[in-house]
């Protein structure tokens, strides 16, 4: 199943930095890493919820 993104520029930008900090290290907390870009980017809390369910949802198909 497909996930559609939101739009924005900002939470494009998100989702590549912390794909980027989680190749470099696989261990890293993703909730951490999305906490820093909600402020970094200044997204939304309808985006900072994309967001940890994106990377919930991928943790649960990955494994």
């Amino acid at each position: 199943m497909t996930t559609v993104m939101p739009g924005g520029e900002a939470i494009h930008k998100a989702v590549k930095w912390i794909s980027g900090e989680l190749q470099e290290d696989a261990n890293k907390s993703s909730q951490k890493l999305i906490n820093n870009v909600v402020l970094r980017f200044d997204l939304s809390l309808k985006e900072a919820e994309f967001l940890t369910e994106f990377y919930r949802k991928g943790k649960i198909e990955g494994h």
